[in-house]
């Protein structure tokens, strides 16, 4: 079987790849790289050119964008049940939370509004416009693809969670009801509290 290795920091999305690892429940190992130095040396832009985390190396494939990752992870390991038969509203919101979620999110985090006249050149229009588009979606199922968790929840749901942990997004009912449901996942809890430890001794 093809080694699975995860190039991380225990303080970027790296985060949301390590939670899906543990959902597939395959070995791994993470090799955590400091921001800077680390991160620009030659050896490591051969696996991802951008110079960040995550990137998963797979044998001799190299998947990079945490969204890509749980994406093929779900692929990968199908035996997990982590990508439904109907990938409609899986894909839709798998990458929702990787586009217009995480770019309105952001935008809010560095205090920048889109003027109004501009809102038709990004991919979310305004925060309002995005909450509502996954509000309505949360208020239909009980998790993002449908009945089921899935990726998709890993992935964007990561997003959610952070977003009410750091007050970037509103803990309207929906969203705080939906994170209730997933944030006691053993795999997100080993995840985390691996992640936690790292931090821990790097005194992060």
């Amino acid at each position: 079987m093809a080694e699975l290795i995860l190039y991380s920091n225990p303080m970027s999305r790296g985060r949301i790849a390590r939670w899906m690892l543990e959902e597939v429940g395959q070995p791994y190992q993470v090799r955590y790289l400091d921001y800077g130095a680390q991160m620009k040396a030659p050896e490591y832009l051969a696996i991802n050119p951008m110079g960040k985390v995550p990137a998963l190396v797979h044998g001799d494939r190299v998947v990079t964008e945490y969204a890509a990752i749980c994406a093929y992870l779900a692929d990968a390991f199908p035996e997990a049940g982590l990508a439904p038969a109907d990938r409609s509203a899986y894909y839709r919101w798998l990458f929702f939370g990787a586009g217009p979620l995480e770019a309105a999110i952001i935008n809010k985090a560095l205090g920048f509004t889109v003027p109004e006249d501009r809102r038709a050149m990004v991919g979310f229009g305004t925060l309002e416009t995005t909450y509502a588009a996954l509000e309505s979606q949360l208020a239909r199922t009980p998790y993002l693809a449908g009945e089921a968790f899935s990726a998709a929840d890993v992935a964007t749901g990561s997003q959610i969670g952070y977003g009410l942990q750091f007050g970037t997004i509103e803990a309207r009912p929906a969203f705080t009801d939906y994170w209730e449901r997933i944030k006691e996942r053993p795999a997100l809890l080993r995840a985390n509290a691996a992640d936690n430890a790292a931090m821990k001794e790097k005194e992060i």
